[in-house]
């Protein structure tokens, strides 16, 4: 019967909402992580194979370097958030009492307030650079989405010669003319192979993976928010405490004195 209330007490501790948030936040960041690097590398193929576009000799900032430079982005995303939502978690356990529960009753210092409030801004900070990355994952999307609605309706466009220039997207420099139409035979195996229809995919599952992360985010903030009031809360049960005790030792001190005083006047 020990052990079952233990268990009991043990479960009621888990913070719940933080959990799902977590798991969300760690599911949206694998998919965007994952997927992105991976369209990033169909990106690379697609531009070499198709639109002519050569690495530069030199170290030069053109798009290849960009794209290397985003991919070493997404290692520091990703571990930067594993270690992020490991301490949401360790919050959101101290905060629903779990281990004051565990371990006893547990004071609520004025670093503990501090902790939560920086926890609350910097997640706020970083629902905006979610939101930022969200945006910024849309482009590619419509972008291929351009490309891969056109090779679907290739039988519509026979007769026309619609053109893709790199020029446009910013990819290549404007003395540069890397230019493809659906006249052209690389358009048409560029529309028959598969590294279109996956790498646009691919960039699809990453903008859901950003987007399920500002959602954690959102969930996050809801939680912390709720935990801060908490702790506030809890902070002023705590003073109200403190001087109830005081006042209780105060009178139990007078009465002791009174007492005294009665029974030394009695003898």
């Amino acid at each position: 019967m020990g052990c079952s209330e233990c268990c009991l007490k043990c479960l009621s501790g888990i913070p719940y909402a933080s959990l799902i948030a977590t798991i969300l936040l760690y599911a949206g960041v694998a998919l965007f992580c994952g997927c992105g690097h991976e369209a990033l590398s169909g990106t690379v193929t697609i531009l070499q194979t198709y639109f002519d576009v050569v690495r530069s000799p030199v170290d030069a900032l053109d798009v290849f370097t960009m794209i290397d430079i985003f991919k070493y982005v997404i290692y520091g995303v990703a571990a930067a958030f594993f270690v992020y939502g490991i301490l949401l978690m360790v919050e959101g356990f101290f905060t629903t009492g779990a281990i004051r529960d565990l371990y006893g009753d547990f004071k609520i210092t004025t670093c503990g307030r501090c902790v939560s409030a920086w926890f609350i801004m910097l997640t706020y900070i970083f629902m905006l650079a979610w939101l930022g990355v969200t945006a910024f994952t849309s482009l590619p999307v419509f972008m291929y989405f351009n490309i891969w609605n056109t090779c679907q309706n290739n039988t519509l466009v026979y007769n026309t010669n619609l053109c893709f220039d790199l020029r446009q997207f910013g990819i290549v420099s404007t003395g540069e003319e890397k230019k493809l139409c659906t006249a052209s035979e690389n358009f048409i195996k560029m529309c028959e192979s598969n590294e279109l229809d996956l790498t646009f995919h691919l960039f699809v599952c990453a903008l859901a993976g950003a987007g399920a992360a500002v959602i954690a985010m959102v969930h996050y903030l809801m939680v912390l928010s709720a935990n801060w009031a908490y702790v506030k809360d809890a902070c002023r049960m705590q003073k109200y405490e403190d001087i109830k005790s005081k006042e209780e030792q105060e009178l139990h001190d007078i009465h002791s004195t009174r007492s005294k005083e009665r029974l030394n006047a009695y003898t």
